[in-house]
């Protein structure tokens, strides 16, 4: 057999072994002899011995035991257990901006990653449980895209849309009514809410940054003509700040509150806020906590969720723009009503 003959009989017993093996489910030497020899490649049982002891004196750990006279071999591990491919399995499908489709195919691939008998294991036992998936196919192109001009230190172009009652695309205009073109220099790809942003800078708004949601996104471009501005590198320094930010995705200034809030609410605000945030027990009913946020309706939202059992104590400025914003939705609902 030629030098060639024997590299690729070593890849196929291994192969073979990675994707068919484990402790409890072993494969004799005369079927593994029987499974290279159907994938086109020559193997004898009387050197499927030597093969092992080759695989593992380079470091490919093959474990063997004799029994009925028999010879069988495993690989002892995969490179991941089942709980850790359960958890990323269920990772993709949590994800909304990952499609149906993409969705089953990254399952399939991460169940093989256990090994075919692990692989029907894991999918056995699934839970289907998103119904809120994307439908934008082009996602996993608009992550690389970018990826590859952040890597580069590129600006980027695209389309932007929203979705109408009908589902349909509407994209954003420019001056002109036609679909408006977004340059910016992209600095940061940030999951959040189980839906992927890009954290972008743009020169017409040197004062902050602009996100944008992948699946949002079309007909995204490197502009291979152009260079990241100093201004923008210098926001690379503000990344993990900026993702640590409760309400990060929406605009609004930044600014420290004091909250107070009934006890039986210490796990929300830490789900929300972190373990490093600063908390103290005012009595046995009460805590405070100082948080970063951004001054949003989305951080009202949150709070108002809650009634009267958490409250700003300050500053004042938040405590007027909360109360604006309630006053603002009361009217509104009073309107309508009188309306009807």
């Amino acid at each position: 057999m030629s030098e060639n003959s024997t590299k690729i009989k070593l890849l196929k017993l291994y192969e073979i072994l990675r994707s068919e093996t484990d402790e409890e489910h072993p494969i004799s030497r005369i079927e593994l002899s029987k499974r290279v020899h159907e994938q086109g490649v020559p193997c004898h049982v009387r050197t499927i011995s030597r093969d092992i002891a080759t695989l593992n004196k380079f470091g490919y750990e093959v474990v063997s035991f004799r029994k009925d006279r028999e010879r069988y071999y495993y690989l002892p591990e995969c490179d991941f257990s089942i709980p850790e491919l359960k958890i990323m399995i269920d990772a993709v499908q949590a994800a909304n901006f990952v499609t149906e489709k993409k969705t089953a195919e990254l399952i399939e691939k991460i169940a093989m990653l256990g090994g075919s008998h692990r692989k029907e294991l894991l999918k056995r036992n699934m839970a289907y449980f998103n119904s809120r998936k994307h439908s934008n196919e082009c996602i996993l192109y608009n992550v690389d895209g970018i990826e590859a001009a952040i890597r580069r230190k590129k600006r980027i172009a695209f389309n932007y849309f929203d979705l109408n009652e009908k589902k349909q695309r509407v994209y954003r205009p420019d001056e002109a009514g036609e679909k408006k073109r977004y340059e910016v220099e992209p600095i940061a790809l940030i999951l959040n809410e189980d839906n992927y942003y890009l954290m972008a800078y743009s020169d017409r708004h040197p004062d902050s940054t602009a996100n944008y949601r992948l699946d949002r996104m079309d007909r995204v471009e490197v502009l291979e003509d152009s260079m990241l501005s100093p201004e923008s590198e210098a926001k690379l320094n503000t990344v993990a700040r900026y993702t640590t930010q409760a309400f990060k995705m929406y605009n609004g200034e930044l600014a420290y509150v004091k909250l107070q809030f009934d006890r039986s609410l210490i796990g929300p605000v830490i789900d929300k806020f972190g373990e490093n945030i600063m908390m103290r027990k005012d009595d046995m009913n009460n805590c405070t906590a100082k948080v970063l946020i951004q001054v949003a309706p989305t951080f009202f939202g949150w709070l108002a969720q809650f009634g009267d059992r958490m409250r700003i104590a300050e500053p004042e400025s938040v405590i007027k723009k909360y109360r604006d914003h309630v006053n603002s939705i009361f009217v509104r609902v009073q309107d309508g009503s009188e309306n009807d």
